[in-house]
């Protein structure tokens, strides 16, 4: 796609040149991620997002939606780019898809593989997701360090991670996007201090910058969640939002855990983020529509309530029910 036919590009603080739907109370903007909707078909799930209000979409590069290793993708892009400016949703590119690369091996290979042909493959894929993100004029590329091979050495690990991102990072340069790390519990980089060992080896580049996943910083990590948001805001370039418990990796919808998620969407708005806060919900694919419809409604209840503390608290449990005739399976 060539650069004049590019969508709006939103700049490194996720702000659009596009016009917005305003919300009231709020500069938040929510989407909801794809790899929560993966029993429809892309196409199907936009037009779902687009009808219940989100105001944009994660999405992960798989094969069931925008397959990034299928034939043709730049004329996919191209359409794909029309369709969400017709439905007015903004949108980031994930790269968390667990078998696109193998078939065998979850979210493999990663950045830290012993093969360096291995290495290679993901690399080709964050810059492919570089290219297809310039072309959406999507505000950021996100992407993780992947789990420590048996028998790495915790440096040697850190090495490969720091030599596989630099020409990634180059070509996010090259395409002005952010490369959007997400710190992920288990993996060699699972905190913000770990995102910040990453910037010092790299030499603190322009184009890297922090997804903030907020049930993760429930989950692990020392600060509350509304500190960690403080506290990653200079880097901030993507944010996926659920309910988490501490100690457990495990995606909630919101109000099967134990985040307090006002003063969260507050410490957000306060930072001046205005890029997407994404709803992670991958293993609920099987009801997507349904933790859709009831996601955006809690988190635009919860943002009053950030908004306006006297106000009453977002119902806890409601979008957690699940909904006639659906299975778990």
């Amino acid at each position: 796609m060539s650069p004049e036919t590019r969508r709006p590009r939103l700049d490194n603080s996720g702000a659009s040149n596009r016009p917005r739907r305003p919300h009231p109370a709020t500069s938040l903007r929510f989407g909801y991620g794809t790899n929560g909707l993966t029993d429809l078909r892309l196409d199907d799930a936009l037009a779902l997002l687009a009808d219940l209000g989100y105001d944009g979409v994660g999405l992960t590069l798989d094969h069931m939606h925008l397959d990034p290793l299928a034939p043709g993708l730049t004329a996919r892009t191209h359409r794909l780019a029309g369709r969400l400016d017709a439905l007015g949703l903004d949108v980031t590119v994930e790269t968390g898809a667990r078998y696109v690369l193998d078939p065998r091996r979850k979210h493999g290979p990663s950045l830290l593989d012993p093969d360096p042909d291995d290495r290679a493959r993901r690399v080709g894929l964050l810059s492919r997701a570089v290219q297809v993100a310039a072309d959406l004029g999507a505000h950021a590329v996100h992407c993780f360090s992947g789990l420590t091979p048996p028998g790495t050495d915790t440096d040697t690990a850190w090495k490969r991670l720091a030599e596989a991102l630099n020409p990634v990072l180059d070509a996010a340069a090259t395409a002005d996007v952010p490369l959007a790390v997400e710190p992920e519990p288990g993996h060699l980089l699972a905190t913000l201090a770990d995102f910040h060992r990453l910037r010092r080896t790299l030499g603190a580049p322009e184009h890297l910058g922090l997804t903030l996943d907020i049930g993760h910083c429930q989950c692990l990590e020392s600060l509350s969640p509304a500190d960690c948001v403080r506290a990653a805001a200079p880097w901030l370039r993507h944010v996926q939002i659920e309910d988490m418990r501490r100690g457990i990796h495990e995606h909630l919808p919101f109000g099967d855990g134990e985040i307090d998620f006002p003063p969260v969407l507050a410490a957000l708005a306060a930072t001046g983020y205005q890029g997407l806060t994404v709803v992670e919900l991958p293993r609920h694919s099987h009801a997507g529509p349904h933790f859709a419809e009831h996601s955006l409604p809690f988190l635009r209840r919860a943002a009053r309530t950030a908004a306006d503390p006297s106000g009453l608290a977002p119902p806890h449990g409601d979008p957690s029910a699940t909904p006639e005739g659906s299975s778990t399976s």
